[in-house]
């Protein structure tokens, strides 16, 4: 029987320990803020980040918000961004993508501090990522750690599967678990023969945006499945992974919803609150 691994079970506790370090450095006088930024009235982009806005408050946090309209320009969105770069009350920023298409993500993305860049996707965090340097890591790769930590699923020396390349998901994900001492094998939508790369896999984890693409002929007996995917269909939400199929052949997997998804906002809050303890300890040093 196949074990339905309850993320939101384990992001309600990771939520509760960064609301009881927040409640210890509210009296020490130093609350971790995030600063939200929105661009537009994309329906979904709101409800994700009204969602990040929620958790952050319930976790006695400081929310900032700023809310720019769909003809926003390059500059009115850099100078929000410097805004709270410069604001020692806002401990990490958020920028919610996708913008609108006349605005160049990539670079107002790089406009904010790494040591702010509680999304872990400039370019300077990517690259101490890649180093092994201290840095402030992408919410989703580390939510999946988490969950695999939470579960007592061993990577060092683990075979895994990565299906799916993206920037967000697939490529920080890949260097965290070589970091763990994983061996790790890349796949995605375009490789010819995908069974051949994950039904060798203990832990497969899927994040390409192509619904049902995973099912039982990708995954081996025992192995352990997280499905980072989510669509919206007429019978509601369902992931990259069929999974349905996969009972009975999978030891573990994450189900959609209430799998990988809470897991992001909690690191969110882990790393808002990091990013308010670094910076602490570079105010401390120049002191």
């Amino acid at each position: 029987m196949t074990t339905t691994i309850d993320g939101a079970r384990i992001a309600r506790r990771i939520r509760q320990q960064v609301a009881e370090e927040v409640a210890v450095a509210a009296r020490a006088g130093r609350i971790p803020g995030l600063a939200t930024i929105l661009v537009g009235d994309d329906p979904a982009s709101a409800v994700y980040v009204a969602a990040k806005r929620r958790a952050i408050t319930e976790a006695g946090m400081r929310d900032f918000h700023r809310h720019l309209p769909h003809h926003a320009t390059h500059d009115d969105v850099a100078a929000v961004i410097d805004a709270f770069a410069a604001d020692p009350e806002v401990s990490g920023i958020l920028l919610q993508l996708p913008l609108p298409r006349h605005l160049d993500g990539m670079a107002l993305i790089n406009r904010i501090p790494v040591t702010k860049d509680v999304d872990g996707l400039t370019t300077a965090s990517a690259g101490r990522l890649a180093r092994g340097e201290r840095g402030l890591r992408p919410c989703t790769p580390s939510g999946v750690l988490e969950l695999l930590d939470a579960e007592n699923i061993p990577l060092r020396g683990a075979n895994v599967a990565v299906v799916g390349w993206g920037e967000l998901v697939g490529k920080p994900l890949t260097q965290l678990l070589l970091s763990r001492g994983a061996t790790v094998s890349v796949a995605h939508e375009h490789t010819t023969d995908l069974a051949a790369v994950t039904r060798a896999a203990d832990i497969v984890v899927v994040a390409t945006g192509v619904r049902g693409l995973v099912g039982p002929e990708h995954v081996r007996p025992g192995a352990v499945v997280i499905d980072v995917g989510i669509h919206r269909t007429p019978s509601g939400l369902a992931g990259d992974v069929r999974s349905a199929e996969l009972d009975g052949i999978a030891d573990r997997i994450t189900p959609v919803p209430g799998g990988v998804g809470p897991m992001t906002i909690a690191m969110l809050l882990v790393n808002t609150l990091r990013a308010a303890r670094w910076g602490a300890e570079r105010e401390a040093v120049a002191a």
